[in-house]
């Protein structure tokens, strides 16, 4: 009986392995574009269903942040002073950013824009 409790401690006891995950391939002239694209789509679409419709003038706003926020990433991305793992979160950053806009921009149908 012992012996099985010490086992199960052991075995609590071993160290987390670290999750290793193969790197994303960085991101294409194209596939920056096409993000950058979506988003100032966004942009512009909300910001115009804003003028009609004044709810939306504070997502309109704030959407103005998002090519920003690409850019800035992109720029951290590019440094070539940035380290293989922050290169990595810039680029998730820049498709998560992306992927936000053409959500939003799907969503805008829903509350009365085209």
């Amino acid at each position: 009986m012992r012996w099985v409790v010490v086992l199960a401690l052991l075995a609590g006891c071993k160290a987390k392995e670290p999750k290793h995950h193969a790197p994303k391939p960085p991101m294409s002239a194209a596939e920056v574009q096409r993000g950058q694209d979506a988003c100032k789509t966004y942009v512009e679409r909300v910001c115009a269903c804003a003028a009609q419709k004044p709810d939306l003038a504070k997502q309109c706003e704030l959407s103005k942040a998002l090519p920003q926020a690409i850019e800035i990433s992109l720029s951290v991305a590019a440094n070539p002073e940035s380290k293989p793992d922050v290169v990595e979160q810039s680029s998730d950053s820049v498709r998560k950013t992306v992927a936000s806009c053409i959500e939003e921009t799907a969503k805008l149908p829903t509350v009365g824009c085209n």
